[in-house]
């Protein structure tokens, strides 16, 4: 509030008096008087109170005072805004107080309170922020999150490389040269809108080779980190392109994951030829841009499980079924399947915790963030453990990087001070304004997205829907929710090729189930994708997964690309001359089970899935 003391020798730039005694006082002077750096002068009232005796002495101790220029003096929370204001952009505090009702008595009210109980604000600001309660930086948590992602993309290419040929390629399951010129004669030329890729320009397998090995050599230089704003351009173009040609494929959560995380990451990337040259943090906004993905990410996941219906996620038992139903478990999950029925519940109930509440400390102060951090990495670990999802947990602890800032973060270790001249904060406008323009257009999308999460019948406003609907197909704006519904039931697919129609022999799949003896393998962060789809259209008929019934007729080929991602092909001379596919259900055998038998599965009766079918089914 104002005071009726004015100064007879007022200073020459405004001037904050404050109690050096008072440990949580001295504490946010640095936050404030980094936020208004040199356009405020702060200095101990023990030290200066001699200068303007006009002032009572009681009234140092009541609270901060704030001298202008001009005489007049401030006190308590109006000194803080006042002084605040005196940087550019930071008067809308200010401007609140003093224009909104009861805003001004309410914040006097609470600087009172916590005048009188210092103590209790002392220990409570180094509970929730530590020693330093200055805005954080995170200049080295961005430099380990860009070379994490460098990573992950490199296995992402990779991995989709050695499969390429016999997923999409000109002799694969769904060749993308048949899949274009389809797209486009039944949309014309919208289709090149709405399936953004590269391979509209050249869709041979020549070319696809020539994605890959290209996002794999700048995975690399963005470890390195050689040109990253660029190259991070560049990986996002290309794996959009294959995300888009790979079709059913390459259409798991965590692709367009890896998507959104390359397209937010380019607002926190240095603006330099050689990151190592830039010691600027990354913009603020650009940094918020990562949180909103996480945050948005693990509450999804969490909110969808209890207004999906399912009530094994409400009842808690939903990993009475997870361990063995999930697509591809490792050894561990058949080990964590055997678990106590408490310890499973509770292990379900703090998963819920994890991604339902904690999501909210990535907004809260230093200390809660670090807890958040320490809660999704221990999380995606858990879940890596017991089943093989490829780069997905990877990505995750990735983006979990960026809650840690650089007084944890910091490159001369835990304890010393940020690595980061403070002075030196991002001023790239450019790249700052660019982030804020797409805060702007995409929070509200994102914001129908988490609320699609807790209502999935809500009605979007149609100038949001509308907007969505053109930034979705570019993979920048989704959203998330895996294990929405527990699967209860685990059927598997074997595939079996006859020369005769009376002797058959089975094609045996890398790392899904089949041989009931075979330990559940480890493959993250590879991805087998034939073997994934496997158990998804386990789940339905064969009519509603058209890609198996090319996978089939491919069999009866003998192509030698889609044998390539199969264990072993039982017909290696010649193509067999029927093909037909039967589903089992399957099951974790128990520990009596596994001791009589040595099976890590057991299977039921078995049910026809597919028919016998020749080439000559294929022709009519």
């Amino acid at each position: 509030m104002k005071s009726e003391i004015r100064v007879a020798a007022p200073p020459v730039k405004p001037l904050m008096l404050f109690d050096g005694d008072c440990h949580f006082c001295t504490r946010w002077i640095e936050r404030w008087r980094e936020i208004t750096g040199n356009a405020v002068d702060y200095e101990k009232f023990q030290d200066a109170a001699t200068r303007f005796p006009e002032i009572p002495p009681e009234e140092f101790n009541r609270a901060v005072q704030l001298l202008e220029p001009s005489g007049d003096v401030f006190s308590g929370a109006e000194a803080v805004f006042r002084a605040l204001a005196h940087r550019p952009g930071h008067a809308w505090p200010l401007s609140i107080y003093q224009n909104i009702p009861a805003v001004a008595p309410l914040t006097d009210a609470v600087y009172k309170f916590i005048a009188r109980h210092r103590m209790l604000a002392s220990a409570g600001t180094r509970c929730l922020w530590g020693d330093d309660v200055r805005r954080p930086t995170y200049a080295a948590a961005r430099d380990s999150f860009l070379r994490a992602l460098g990573a992950i993309y490199f296995i992402a290419f990779v991995s989709f490389w050695v499969q390429i040929d016999g997923l999409i390629g000109s002799n694969g399951i769904l060749p993308v040269a048949e899949f274009l010129p389809a797209a486009r004669e039944q949309v014309g030329g919208q289709a090149f809108m709405l399936l953004p890729t590269l391979c509209w320009l050249n869709a041979t397998d020549g070319f696809l080779h020539v994605l890959c090995a290209a996002g794999a050599l700048l995975s690399l230089l963005l470890i390195i980190g050689i040109a990253p704003l660029l190259t991070l351009f560049l990986l996002f173009a290309f794996y959009l392109s294959l995300t888009i040609a790979g079709q059913t494929f390459l259409s798991f959560q965590w692709d367009i994951l890896l998507l959104e995380t390359g397209f937010v990451a380019m607002f926190v990337a240095p603006m330099h030829w050689w990151r190592w040259r830039s010691e600027r943090a990354p913009p603020q906004v650009g940094v918020v841009l990562v949180k909103l993905l996480l945050f948005k990410l693990m509450l999804m996941s969490g909110v969808v499980k209890l207004t999906s219906g399912d009530s094994s996620w409400i009842n808690l038992t939903a990993l009475d079924y997870h361990y063995w139903t999930q697509p591809l478990p490792t050894v561990l999950a058949w080990f964590a399947d055997k678990n106590p029925e408490w310890l499973k519940q509770s292990t379900v109930a703090v998963t819920l915790f994890a991604e339902i509440v904690v999501p909210f400390f990535i907004w809260a102060p230093r200390r809660l963030r670090l807890v958040a951090a320490g809660i999704f990495i221990a999380l995606q670990i858990g879940i890596a453990l017991t089943g093989n999802y490829c780069f997905f947990n990877l990505l995750t602890i990735a983006l979990c990087l960026l809650l840690i800032d650089d007084k944890y973060f910091s490159r001369g270790g835990p304890s010393s001070p940020s690595s980061v001249d403070r002075a030196q904060r991002s001023r790239s406008t450019i790249q700052s304004y660019a982030a804020v323009a797409v805060l702007v257009v995409t929070l509200p999308m994102n914001w129908m997205l988490i609320y699609s999460a807790f209502g999935p019948d809500a009605q979007w406003p149609r100038p949001i829907e509308t907007a969505y609907s053109y930034v979705e197909r570019f993979r920048i704006v989704n959203g998330y929710g895996l294990f929405r519904v527990m699967t209860k039931e685990r059927p598997e697919i074997v595939v079996e090729g006859s020369s005769d129609g009376v002797n058959w022999k089975p094609y045996e799949f890398s790392w899904k189930p089949g041989d009931l003896h075979r330990a559940p393998p480890w493959v993250a962060p590879h991805q087998p994708r034939l073997d994934w789809q496997m158990w998804f259209a386990a789940l339905g008929s064969y009519q509603q997964n058209p890609w198996f019934v090319r996978f089939v007729e491919r069999l009866l080929t003998n192509s030698g690309q889609v044998t390539a991602l199969l264990a072993h092909n039982p017909f290696p001379d010649a193509p067999p001359r029927y093909v037909r596919a039967t589903s089992y259900p399957y099951q974790f055998t128990t520990s009596a089970e596994r001791r009589a038998t040595g099976n890590w599965w057991k299977r039921g009766a078995a049910e026809p899935y597919l028919p016998s079918v020749s080439l000559a089914d294929f022709e009519r």
